[in-house]
């Protein structure tokens, strides 16, 4: 599958999952360095986000909106997950005030060869939204054609509202 970044081409690593397909196994690390894996992320509806570098304007701008609609469900966990080290995921929500999103660091590129999201040539990961049911199917995905565009925040919102409840509802 490609993707482009400012109309370049782009080739991922391996096919994305599709929807009804399970979440594959990958382990990633939370802030304090512990091992998260997907057995760790199954049991609730989950968004994830991921994203080329949280130090970007755009991986910045998604984070903070998937932040501010992570609160409003109680019953949803909101995932962004980029290969940045740890330090510099911590650096970044102090520096903006993200508190509610989850950030996860792929620095070993465990997720991003499992689920066919990494760019080698650009050495980061796709832009991509995955919506996981608490079985561990994916419900929805989302790849961001052009990498310097954001995502359809609306559609991904949608399809959350569509399993999940809202907590202002």
């Amino acid at each position: 599958m490609q993707v482009t970044i400012e109309g370049k081409e782009e080739q991922l690593y391996g096919e994305p999952p599709v929807i009804g397909d399970k979440l594959p196994k990958f382990k990633l690390e939370d802030k304090d360095g512990n091992k998260v894996k997907t057995a760790d992320i199954i049991g609730k509806v989950t968004l994830i986000s991921t994203i080329p570098d949280i130090n970007t304007s755009v991986c910045s701008l998604e984070t903070r909106k998937f932040n501010q609609q992570a609160d409003k469900y109680s019953d949803a966990r909101f995932l962004a997950i980029s290969n940045n080290t740890i330090d510099q995921q911590k650096d970044w929500c102090a520096a903006e005030g993200v508190e509610n999103i989850e950030m996860l660091s792929d620095e070993q590129l465990s997720l991003g060869y499992a689920m066919g999201v990494y760019m080698p040539n650009f050495g980061a990961l796709a832009r991509t939204i995955f919506l996981v049911d608490p079985v561990g199917k994916i419900v929805y995905r989302q790849i961001v054609d052009e990498l310097t565009d954001e995502p359809d925040y609306d559609k991904a919102i949608e399809a959350l509202n569509k399993i999940t409840k809202r907590i202002d509802d």
